[in-house]
């Protein structure tokens, strides 16, 4: 059975409701329910503890009113956390499997841990901030959407297929432990966005569709402006802003907006 509290915390001016979960008894759909519940009485932040594979947590707090809540996650989420998330704050004390972030609309994911396999799938807005690496497909098909930018930050390295059919937005892999990047087939099909890597990466790991070359001002503006709000979420991890910055890096975009045209029938 889920115990369940709220007390008030003070933050300037105002009260809010803080509850407690806990997770270990409480099937997928229960624990989602539970969710949604508590941010339609005014819930504004929640603890959910002994998480052990309950999906799509996070995915149901749509609201036409905009109700916002903050979801502090202990143990193991299972796939889909947060898809479709829509402006609320989720942190991950721990990894997370696959398919977080997926077509996440706005808000924040932060995983102090690892994350699996397609990471920030058909992402369109928001940012994603993993502490550690991330498993095969990570940013496939990530999109722009009117004046949404979709940002993904890693502090490691991914596995292969990274941005493949990218279609716009910012993802940046650190290799915060110098392992190199070993991935493969990086950006195959990719048609938009830019992929920023600490360190080097061989032509051979990059699909046809892919340029790669040095950062430029604008591209160590934006990699400044990332690494120092990922250093605000992991300060465990030791890194100053200035060591990662002095580092080299390479930037990787697509050739062609319409890399297939001449497959196509119009």
């Amino acid at each position: 059975m889920a115990i369940e509290s709220s007390t008030p915390a003070n933050q300037g001016c105002e009260t809010m409701q803080v509850a407690e979960i806990d997770a270990s008894d409480l099937q997928t759909r229960e624990l989602n329910d539970r969710l949604r519940e508590m941010l339609l009485s005014g819930v504004g932040k929640v603890k959910i503890r002994n998480v052990c594979g309950q999906r799509y947590i996070g995915t149901r707090l749509y609201t036409p009113q905009r109700l916002m809540m903050e979801i502090e996650i202990f143990g193991t989420p299972g796939n889909d956390l947060a898809a479709f998330l829509y402006g609320h704050k989720i942190t991950v004390h721990g990894n997370a499997q696959d398919g977080v972030g997926n077509t996440m609309d706005a808000g924040e994911i932060v995983v102090k841990g690892r994350a699996g396999d397609v990471l920030g799938f058909s992402m369109r807005g928001g940012e994603i901030y993993v502490r550690e690496g991330c498993g095969y497909r990570t940013a496939l098909h990530m999109k722009e959407y009117e004046d949404k930018r979709p940002v993904l930050v890693v502090g490691g390295t991914s596995q292969d297929f990274l941005g493949e059919y990218m279609a716009g937005g910012i993802v940046i892999l650190l290799d915060l432990q110098g392992l190199g990047h070993k991935a493969r087939f990086i950006g195959t099909g990719m048609h938009g966005g830019v992929i920023y890597l600490r360190g080097t990466v061989g032509t051979a790991q990059v699909g046809g569709q892919v340029d790669i070359s040095p950062i430029d001002d604008a591209d160590r503006q934006v990699l400044d402006h990332y690494v120092s709000r990922f250093l605000e979420r992991f300060p465990e991890t030791g890194k100053s802003r200035e060591e990662i910055m002095n580092s080299e890096f390479v930037r990787l975009s697509p050739k062609s907006k319409r890399p297939y045209s001449n497959l196509y029938a119009y």
